[in-house]
């Protein structure tokens, strides 16, 4: 599937026609109610099943608790009459669905378009085309439209060399270390965090910092790599923010550390993943190289601002 035909399912998707699934889909016996302390073994197990799509939910879960101000969102669990799981759900700024039926992600769709702190919905392509074929209906556009690649590294893992000087990063690396992933994100996704939220966003970098989920190479007081956890599971660890000095591209900086990364976050877990758009031909041979193997595709919709809500000019790329 191509951008361009994505957007074009983003634009029909104000009038959407009813799937062979329709009566399912609009099941009124289930029930969405907010996950609460007790329930999170119950929904970790749920997630379990499926560790590869549902790390990023199991991560915030395992760090943070299943109610907490660094979710930035609200877990949800969607249940049937009998009182089972069909599907949970982080509902805020990051919108993150894994649900089992249709009716499901229907029920969810209708949830979120409430939330008026969303900013981004992410998951499997099958299932995101879904999810927005319901959630367009509030009229909500999305900004920016990404296909992103899901990859991911097992062991046996390939050494080329140690970079001895690869370890986790300090609080006196914040500034280097909040300055590249700005810098990525105006680059991936045009939005420069420093402007939009700056305390938060340097607060966040710092705690993942404290977590020891930040790992860098420094040379001569030039950050030369680095690369984030953002989720960290038994099954998968989930990376994010890799970043090559744009001086030192080319000469194996990359490779190099994520395999010697692989090796040491492999010891604890079954696999590592991550995401890349599918245009960044750079960074998909760097990943390749590194041992990573694709196993799924991705849609990341970045969604306008409340107040753009009329605004019907067709999505971007990315």
């Amino acid at each position: 599937m191509t951008l361009l035909t994505l957007q074009d399912k983003l634009a029909a998707a104000h009038s959407p026609s009813p799937s062979a699934d329709a009566n399912d889909a609009t099941d009124d016996t289930l029930r969405i109610l907010p996950l609460q302390e007790e329930d999170e073994a119950e929904a970790l197990e749920f997630l379990a099943l499926r560790p590869i799509h549902t790390v990023f939910m199991a991560g915030f879960i395992r760090d943070n608790g299943i109610i907490s101000p660094f979710n930035r969102g609200t877990f949800y669990g969607c249940r049937d009459a009998r009182g089972r799981l069909e599907g949970v759900a982080l509902i805020g700024h990051h919108t993150m669905v894994e649900a089992r039926t249709e009716a499901a992600m229907h029920a969810f769709a209708r949830l979120a378009q409430q939330d008026a702190r969303a900013h981004m919905i992410m998951g499997e392509e099958s299932k995101i085309d879904i999810f927005w074929r319901y959630y367009a209906e509030s009229g909500r556009e999305p900004r920016l439209v990404c296909r992103d690649l899901l990859m991911e590294q097992r062991w046996p893992v390939e050494s080329f060399g140690e970079m001895t000087g690869l370890r986790q990063a300090t609080i006196d690396d914040l500034g280097d270390v909040v300055a590249a992933h700005a810098a990525m994100a105006i680059e991936e996704i045009g939005v420069n965090p420093l402007e939009n939220d700056p305390i938060g966003f340097r607060l966040r970098t710092a705690r993942r910092i404290e977590q020891g989920r930040v790992w860098v190479l420094i040379e001569d007081e030039r950050l030369i790599f680095k690369a984030d956890i953002v989720s960290d599971t038994p099954d998968v660890i989930y990376l994010e923010g890799v970043y090559v000095n744009p001086q030192e591209r080319g000469k194996g900086y990359g490779s190099r550390c994520l395999m010697q990364l692989g090796r040491f976050l492999l010891a604890r877990s079954v696999a590592i993943s991550l995401l890349v758009n599918e245009r960044n031909q750079a960074a998909l041979a760097l990943y390749r190289k590194a041992g990573y193997q694709l196993r799924s595709y991705y849609h990341s919709i970045f969604l306008q601002d409340k107040q753009m809500l009329g605004d019907k000019s067709a999505a971007q790329p990315c």
